[in-house]
């Protein structure tokens, strides 16, 4: 397991747990709006840098998100896959995915300022 992902994971936790006790009126609106903001970014932060390879790494990570989605009441009899399409949430490879492809067409485009001539747009 990677040292970088084990550290998110930590802070993640911490994040959500605190976020869990400190919130006593928990709601399938208020909780996604809380998550989105205190707890993914620290999941997605300079994620194309060190984004995890390994299934090992990408299952730890997602459950994080497996385990707010079962904060919610009446989500927990639910399967993870129903649980973030009821609250409008992709998976996070989802969205590693699409941040990857992302950042390779503003590369392609010319939308990024770099500075080696091998990458220029031609």
């Amino acid at each position: 397991m990677s040292v970088v992902v084990l550290r998110t994971k930590q802070l993640v936790r911490l994040a959500l747990g605190i976020t869990a006790q400190t919130i006593s009126f928990k709601d399938k609106v208020i909780l996604p709006k809380l998550y989105k903001s205190l707890v993914r970014p620290h999941l997605e932060y300079s994620v194309s840098a060190w984004s995890p390879y390994y299934a090992k790494d990408k299952a730890l990570i997602e459950r994080v998100q497996h385990r707010f989605t079962r904060m919610i009441p009446g989500f927990k009899n639910f399967t993870y896959e129903d649980r973030i399409t009821r609250l409008g949430l992709w998976s996070l490879e989802e969205r590693r995915n699409r941040a990857d492809l992302l950042y390779m067409f503003k590369m392609y485009k010319g939308l990024l300022p770099i500075e080696n001539d091998r990458c220029e747009h031609r």
